[in-house]
């Protein structure tokens, strides 16, 4: 074989060899929707969030109005689309919809204690919990004091 031709079969063997390696880490990189199971997921972990505010004197009052086929609804589309899932929230936005209703500091923190209650219920990984906190936490300049 020529060496020209050797050295572009070399080439292209490496090449080859990098497009494979990056498709394999692309494929392994999931989305937290993926991870966390998918809508289902989503929906059973939001279903246990309800029972879990219904139960909690701290914040179950706020929600006394408030159907949960709606609350459930809106929050799986909500969690859906900001964890890279299909669905697309149609909602108000976070200061919209909490504005008026004056939410603390404490009642914020309850829900996320009731989020990751919930979480725990159904043995999500520690990185996944710690991603969806932390996507319900950056809205909190959002909800509080509202």
């Amino acid at each position: 074989m020529h060496l020209f031709a050797k050295k572009s079969v070399a080439l292209l063997a490496g090449g080859l060899i990098a497009i494979s390696l990056s498709a394999a880490s692309f494929a392994a990189e999931k989305t937290l929707y993926d991870r966390l199971g998918g809508k289902a997921a989503l929906q059973a972990v939001v279903g246990e969030l309800w029972n879990n505010v219904a139960a909690d004197a701290r914040i179950n009052g706020r929600f006394k109005h408030t159907k949960p086929e709606a609350f459930g609804g809106q929050l799986v589309e909500f969690l859906c689309q900001a964890s890279g899932g299909p669905c697309r929230y149609q909602g108000k936005d976070m200061k919209s919809a909490h504005t008026g209703m004056k939410l603390t500091d404490a009642e914020f923190n309850a829900l996320a204690e009731d989020t990751t209650k919930a979480l725990n219920k159904f043995k999500v990984p520690a990185k996944e919990q710690s991603e969806v906190i932390g996507m319900l936490a950056s809205l909190k300049g959002d909800v509080v004091g509202r």
